[in-house]
């Protein structure tokens, strides 16, 4: 089945409602405080950052989900409410008792996410003064809506819907992301909601959940930060209909894919939209002896500020690609590696069986002005190809970290 990415978001599957607004919190008088709701209580699980240093969200999230249950989700932008001790817990509680309250839930079955500066307390009277007209503000358009509330150094919102057939029944997935700056897997600022009408068991949507953002979120890189608020949550309602997957069956098999195409095509979003950025920097490492090495390969490569910076300079400086492989650790043979570099406006292989490869520097500088840049490296050791994704260095991500919280 051909899986493409539609135009749409978390309200795009049966069920869903999201919205939306501004509490003042951020000094542009933004968008800041974002609800996702579903008509029926969802099947629901999350995967988190592996800093040790977490926010309050996360671990009252965490608890919330203990029972594989939530109905809703409330995510503010602005503070991250992390750093913020006892008071910080209090008041995450406080945001799903609130929208509870509202929504006629139990607080335990609101989540709750926040992004933004670490170690200030939250304004919580204030977001609990806005949550009746967040409640009331709920509809199948908000997707927009919430998806911009969810932003902080973001350019563009990032939101995304797909269908597939699943039982004979039309199921829908859509999500929406933020993610700009301190972006380093495992799970980095990025925060990841998805939406689902699928008729799933927890146990298989968690497994879902997890090898798709293992090849997805946790393959891109902006600035080698690994947040301390990142989490992805996915939120399964069944109002699909479609026979339940309680197997990993062919079903399963289906909606694993489509989970992993969605979640790559926001994760690549999110890379490309690096804060300062002018460029996605992919790197694809192909005929791997294994996927580990594969994958820390081309982790090294995108995320290494050398590389970066020559992308961002137009310059076809390989050395620092095989420099940040050599230094990455897993054993390779270098007389087997073939290094090109490719864009839509051609491609040049620039080393290969140990020697360099005479190249025209003009060709070279105008494959890399391009604003998606691919760079290829063939081990040529086994079979196993892995994608990572990141970005180029600019000025603009000094001047943008440099004062971000003026």
């Amino acid at each position: 089945m051909n899986l493409e990415i539609i135009k749409g978001g978390v309200t795009s599957p049966k069920g869903f409602k999201s919205s939306g607004v501004s509490t003042g919190l951020r000094k542009e008088n933004a968008k800041d405080l974002a609800l996702i709701f579903s008509d029926k209580i969802c099947t629901s699980c999350g995967v988190y950052t592996q800093n040790k240093v977490k926010g309050a969200p996360i671990l009252v999230t965490k608890e919330h989900l203990k029972d594989h249950k939530a109905q809703a989700v409330i995510i503010n932008s602005g503070n991250a409410n992390t750093c913020t001790g006892d008071k910080g817990i209090e008041n995450a509680e406080k945001m799903c008792s609130s929208s509870g309250e509202i929504l006629d839930l139990k607080g335990s079955d609101v989540l709750v996410a926040s992004t933004g500066v670490i170690g200030v307390q939250l304004d919580i009277d204030t977001i609990n003064k806005t949550i009746p007209t967040l409640v009331e503000s709920l509809s199948k358009k908000g997707y927009i809506d919430s998806t911009r509330a969810i932003m902080t150094t973001d350019t563009v919102p990032k939101t995304a819907a797909l269908k597939l057939q699943l039982g004979g029944k039309t199921v829908t997935i859509g999500a929406m992301t933020k993610g700009s700056g301190m972006i380093h897997p495992n799970m980095a600022t990025m925060l990841c909601f998805i939406t689902t009408d699928a008729n799933i068991s927890s146990e298989l949507l968690y497994k879902a959940l997890k090898e798709s953002v293992k090849i997805s979120y946790n393959r891109i890189s902006v600035d080698r930060d690994t947040s301390t608020n990142d989490m992805a949550l996915i939120m399964a309602n069944g109002l699909a209909e479609n026979p339940i997957i309680e197997d990993e069956n062919e079903d399963y098999k289906l909606f694993c894919e489509a989970l992993k195409t969605m979640n790559v095509h926001l994760a690549k979003m999110m890379a490309k939209d690096g804060e300062g950025a002018t460029k996605l920097v992919e790197c694809k490492v192909i005929n791997a002896s294994n996927e580990k090495d594969a994958e820390t390969l081309g982790k090294s490569v995108i995320s290494s500020n050398l590389v970066k910076t020559a992308m961002f300079g137009c310059d076809a400086n390989w050395g620092r690609i095989l420099d940040a492989m050599g230094y990455a650790g897993p054993d390779f043979n270098i007389n087997k590696l073939q290094l090109s570099v490719e864009s839509k406006s051609g491609s040049i292989e620039v080393f290969k069986n140990g020697n360099p490869i005479e190249f025209s520097e003009e060709l070279a500088a105008k494959i890399l002005s391009e604003n998606e840049v691919l760079i290829l490296a063939n081990m040529n050791s086994g079979s196993y190809t892995v994608s990572c994704w990141g970005c180029d260095l600019t000025y603009d991500y000094v001047k943008i970290n440099g004062s971000y919280r003026s």
